[in-house]
């Protein structure tokens, strides 16, 4: 049955492929992934606003509130249960870390079950008050559906690459009903380059995605009402990036320390119990953190500023102006702690919604403190939105997906000019102090972060070592006799010889050698491999990347080197002029591509 699948989607590749430029058949498949992560990012984003409805108002009980402690432990718990049960055999990762990491290293490949997985837990998570976002989950379920299509038909890794990159952008276009932030996302965070053919798979699949995702959930995000921004406001959009580029080093700190805390703690249960608890007791001190959080930012842009305050403990003091900007502010920092600690703790999501979150505090806390002060009287919704971008830029380590996302998705293009400002500060800011933004650094710590500006290190780590290994060697004993494999030397095509014992690797003779010897000995006289082998130059192991072999082979000035596996085992050789040829194919295939 398999066989006659497999040989049924031959045919029908062999007969596209006589019928269907690869361009267009690019576009058809990228609106059919725009349509799937489309329904995908529809279906996760009624799931878990049904559960928050249902535990929030449609679950009635007089003392129901006191379950809001619980909550969000529940949700965490039941995330963890899912995966531990569900998914044994695969390592179930999240945030967008691992999608770059398939691009990079596993030929664009996500594993199938990541376009169900991601959206289960992470409604579990976010639904029962897990303070992350939907996003990261959207992205890589949708890329999953993008990688799927591509595998299901056969294509190539850079065939694959596009279409995970058309279903993580019509994951985002459909999340925030915004087809060019998505397409920009795509293009500014997964793609290790860009070339303009690109783009049309891109903007339909994103075009498809928004389509599909009003048509079955419809709800626009944010609504904002501006008359524009003044130029005398310029200085305090200048403060608040700084502010916010300063909040995001403080971020990137916090990220580091919690998440090393709860590394140290195996016990994945122990984990939920540590990181519900914290997250609790949170939630029952800032109920603002519950989800997403985007209820609270649609308040401020609405006026009611109080709304922060609202249904917590502090609630009384709702109508103290300075109360509610320093409990806005000291929000803004629990946000960060609850994201983290619930990522932390085993909780499914990402940190693109708390971003925006708490850009769009910060962006409060500064206008309401300058009108309050009354050093000038600043738009304050115009603060919320410019804050919101430069978070995302920020902390994202992406600018552009910052502007045109929040432009996006409030309306807010004549905003342009502020949004533009306070992103690139902000990022500059971060990007001062880290080269590397929370999602890219453990790749680049790996060596496995495809690089926008080094198109050499994108090309290498587009080559796989296991490809390239050449195994035509005649392969020798250590007591083998020269004599008796005189024949077989000289009719083989290789100067080098691996010595073998019992499948591990001893050392290597070369044909210069043997002749030397022959010329400075009688023929006749008897002498065995042994005496001739000499170690090699360098090991190559299996899981070596290419960048690494190169820097070997520079080292040592080799030409040819034994790979071997984790157990010393031989496998076979892989040399420079292998290496030069398929970097090459490489690069006339990346010139040739989509054409």
């Amino acid at each position: 049955m398999y066989v006659r699948m497999v040989n049924y989607l031959d045919t029908i590749n062999q007969y596209r492929r006589t019928k269907i430029s690869n361009r267009n058949f690019l576009v058809i498949a990228a609106v059919i992934v725009g349509a799937l992560a489309g329904l995908a990012a529809s279906l996760l984003k009624a799931i878990t606003h049904h559960i928050e409805a249902f535990l929030q108002d449609g679950f009635h009980w007089q003392y129901k509130y006191y379950l809001f402690f619980f909550f969000p432990f529940i949700g965490i718990l039941l995330s963890v249960m899912y995966v531990r049960r569900f998914i044994r055999k695969d390592k179930f990762e999240t945030g967008l870390t691992p999608v770059l990491y398939s691009i990079s290293s596993r030929s664009s490949k996500i594993k199938f079950h990541n376009i169900y997985s991601q959206m289960i837990t992470s409604a579990l998570t976010v639904g029962f008050g897990g303070s992350t976002g939907l996003e990261a989950p959207i992205v890589i379920s949708g890329g999953g559906i993008g990688s799927a299509v591509s595998r299901f038909l056969g294509l190539s890794y850079r065939e694959t690459t596009m279409l995970l990159a058309c279903g993580a952008a019509a994951g985002i276009a459909a999340a925030f009903n915004s087809p060019i932030a998505g397409i920009v996302f795509a293009i500014e965070i997964l793609l290790p380059e860009f070339s303009i053919p690109a783009f049309i798979p891109l903007l339909l699949a994103s075009a498809t995605g928004a389509v599909v995702a009003r048509l079955f959930y419809n709800e626009q995000l944010f609504y904002l009402v501006t008359e524009g921004w003044k130029l005398e406001a310029l200085f305090f959009y200048i403060v608040l990036a700084i502010l916010i580029g300063g909040f995001s080093l403080f971020f990137t700190m916090a990220n580091n320390s919690i998440k090393s805390f709860f590394y140290k703690i195996h016990s994945p249960y122990q984990k939920v119990v540590i990181g519900g608890l914290v997250l609790g007791i949170m939630v029952f001190l800032f109920p603002t953190l519950y989800g997403e959080g985007y209820i609270t930012i649609k308040s401020l842009l609405a006026g009611n500023y109080a709304s922060v305050v609202q249904n917590s403990i502090f609630s009384s003091f709702s109508s103290v102006p300075w109360i509610v900007i320093t409990f806005t502010l000291v929000t803004a920092f629990a946000k960060s702690a609850a994201t983290l600690v619930t990522l932390g703790a085993g909780g499914n999501g990402g940190t693109f919604a708390p971003s925006l979150i708490i850009g769009g505090l910060l962006g409060f806390v500064v206008a309401q403190t300058v009108n309050m002060l009354g050093i000038a009287q600043l738009n304050v919704p115009n603060f919320i939105v410019a804050g919101m971008a430069a978070s995302l830029s920020a902390i994202m380590h992406a600018p552009l997906t910052g502007v045109f996302l929040i432009a996006e998705i409030t309306g807010g293009y004549i905003l342009m000019v502020p949004l533009m400002i306070t992103s690139a500060i902000a990022y500059l800011i971060n990007r001062g102090k880290h080269k590397y933004s929370i999602y890219t650094k453990p790749l680049a710590e790996k060596d496995a972060l495809l690089s926008h500006e080094d198109k050499d290190a994108t090309v290498l780590h587009m080559m796989k070592l296991k490809y390239l290994i050449e195994k035509d060697f005649l392969v020798l004993n250590e007591q083998d006799l020269i004599s008796a494999k005189m024949t077989d030397i000289l009719q083989s095509k290789r100067s080098v010889f691996p010595v073998v014992e019992q499948g591990n690797f001893k050392g290597l003779v070369y044909l210069e050698e043997v002749l030397k010897k022959y010329n400075n000995r009688a023929i006749e006289e008897v002498f065995t491999v042994s005496e001739l082998m000499v170690a090699a130059p360098a090991n190559i192991r299996l899981t070596d990347s290419m960048k690494q072999v190169l820097q070997v082979m520079e080292r040592d000035n080799a030409w040819l080197l034994p790979v071997l596996d984790e157990n010393d085992t031989y496998i076979g050789f892989v040399s420079k002029t292998s290496i030069f040829n398929k970097y090459r194919a490489l690069l006339i295939r990346q010139a040739d591509y989509m054409d």
